[in-house]
């Protein structure tokens, strides 16, 4: 299947059509989920469908416990199984030894370095023999995420990707989520909207942007590098 005719049919469809779509015309189709309400609806999507995606996470050993706790909740839920990935301990280890515990704080190059360990790393084998990769990114999200597409071509992985929930708004969200009683995760209530590792996020205030609260430290336009807009509309 290549990107032309993937994107002309997806583009059509609604999420759920979407889906179901792409289970039936991809051999191995893989989802990443990081476990925030968008990843939680593709879940419930998948699962409710019975459709044959096989969804993964990256644990980066830095996680909220409250992740953890929405880990298991969704598997017993849905009563899936969820791959989980960890980064390399020698390399953990090594990170650690040379720029400190918490050496993500003092240079947006020591972060991009411990997110490439904790998160781009597993992601590349968790992609290994994948013919599309399915995410949860929304537009609405951020600056740097309207320049997306819900269908793209990912070089890095050699596979395209799709963000079924692309176009959908904040109420889209919230509609699905209590209409269907989709688990999510409790820090939610307190305020954080996107919500990554422990030590690299924090509540929004009223009116910040939905990612306002990952690596506050840093400039705009911030992502880990596993969606950066290198993602293209072709091959080319």
């Amino acid at each position: 299947m290549n990107l032309e005719e993937t994107r002309n049919n997806l583009d059509q469809l609604s999420g759920q059509e979407g889906m179901r779509w792409v289970a039936g015309n991809f051999r191995k189709a893989k989802f990443a989920s990081s476990f925030g309400e968008e990843d939680q609806v593709i879940t419930h999507l998948i699962a409710s469908q019975g459709l044959a995606i096989d969804i993964f996470t990256l644990d980066t050993g830095r996680l909220f416990q409250e992740t953890y706790d929405l880990i298991e909740l969704t598997r017993r839920t849905y009563k899936i199984e969820i791959d989980v990935l960890f980064p390399d301990y020698t390399e953990v280890e090594k990170y650690v030894k040379t720029k400190g515990v918490n050496g993500f704080y003092d240079s947006v190059e020591n972060r991009k370095e411990c997110c490439s360990i904790r998160k781009i790393h597993p992601l590349n084998r968790a992609l290994a023999g994948a013919d599309i990769w399915i995410t949860g990114l929304r537009k609405s999200q951020s600056a740097n995420r309207q320049l997306m597409q819900k269908v793209e071509w990912s070089p890095e992985y050699n596979l395209i990707k799709y963000n079924p929930l692309f176009d959908w708004s904040d109420e889209d969200m919230r509609q699905y989520i209590d209409l269907h009683k989709v688990p999510v995760n409790t820090l939610h209530k307190k305020g954080f909207a996107s919500i990554g590792c422990a030590p690299c996020t924090r509540a929004i205030a009223p009116g910040e942007d939905l990612r306002a609260g990952r690596w506050w430290w840093e400039g705009n336009a911030k992502e880990c590098g596993l969606h950066e807009t290198k993602a293209t509309s072709t091959l080319s």
